[in-house]
């Protein structure tokens, strides 16, 4: 226990029979519980994570996924178990030893003070983290940070899609885990669900860790499509639930204007392209119309975000 709250680790695992151990034999004596939820793994990742099972059933336990799942599921089936089994705080930390159990505490004290509801590492403040981080992936990270911040509400949260985080028990007992993504824009789909549901969410500066041993079976390429899409589904799935289903703002309605402005705007601009483009005759009017779409639209998705920032001002944790 930790200050008097029961603490369980969600240790999602693919392949990991080399670092897992490291995770295991370095998790803080206070953690009650590490649930290891291993992904249908090709090595000997469960093999590793029964004999700690076999030396200690009633702290380490083993989900042994039939089907791959993917981290964002894993992590799920994780959070199952430990809500089934009334851990107060639940953090997840990933199986190739990337993340600092020295930091465990900082994430933990909020959501046991009741200053926040859910947890998040963010690894781009830390001290020299710009050294520190490959610069692909603190460029990236920076990139979808920002897009989550517009998807999820969270307008001060930052590192998206960080790993490293603590939910309460209420947390869990409140989402639909089944409906949780099940890739890697799990951060990202958790963020705006909690927005939904208005818990508070606060970041918490960690340590970044690198060159351990790990390997990354993340795509790159695939994941600069593929997780903008998510957002962008996510960003509406938001504006509907909250906005419109369980509330009722304006803001949707700044949000539709300067969709519908901007999209306006396009052919228009495309056409006074064209002309220029042949030499041929534009006017005063075609120049107008252009920029009155482009600032019409922009001000009513500032304005939009505004409105947001104000709505969620009280989500942010203490």
């Amino acid at each position: 226990m930790y200050r008097d709250k029961t603490v369980a680790v969600v240790v999602p695992a693919y392949n990991e029979e080399v670092l897992i151990r490291t995770v295991i034999e370095t998790m803080p004596a206070f953690v009650d519980k590490i649930i290891i939820v291993n992904d249908k793994s090709t090595d000997n990742t469960a093999v590793v994570v029964r004999e700690y099972v076999s030396r200690d059933p009633d702290g380490v336990v083993l989900v042994d996924l039939e089907e791959n799942q993917g981290v964002g599921g894993a992590i799920a089936e994780g959070y199952k178990v430990a809500r089934d089994n009334q851990i107060d705080c639940t953090a997840v930390m990933a199986g190739d030893a990337q993340m600092d159990p020295g930091d465990l505490p900082k994430l933990l004290d909020p959501v046991i003070e009741d200053r926040a509801d859910y947890t998040k590492g963010n690894r781009l403040f830390y001290g020299d983290a710009w050294h520190m981080i490959p610069k692909v992936r603190y460029l990236g990270n920076s990139g979808l940070s920002l897009l989550t911040k517009i998807a999820s509400g969270y307008w001060h949260v930052a590192d998206s899609q960080t790993g490293y985080t603590v939910a309460s028990l209420k947390v869990l007992q409140t989402l639909d885990l089944d409906k949780i993504y099940k890739r890697y824009g799990m951060p990202n789909d958790m963020l705006v669900k909690l927005n939904v549901y208005d818990f508070r969410v606060k970041d918490v500066h960690v340590k970044p860790v690198y060159n351990v041993g790990e390997k990354s079976g993340i795509r790159i390429r695939k994941v600069l499509f593929t997780i903008p899409l998510l957002l962008f589904r996510l960003f509406l799935y938001r504006m509907v639930q909250k906005y419109v289903i369980r509330n009722t703002h304006p803001l949707v309605l700044f949000y539709l204007l300067g969709g519908f402005m901007l999209l306006i705007d396009i052919p228009l601009a495309l056409r006074l392209v064209y002309r220029w483009a042949l030499n041929a005759s534009v006017t005063v009017e075609n120049v107008s119309a252009v920029l009155f779409c482009a600032f019409m639209g922009f001000q009513s998705i500032l304005f939009a975000m505004l409105f947001d920032m104000e709505a969620n001002k009280d989500l942010q944790g203490k």
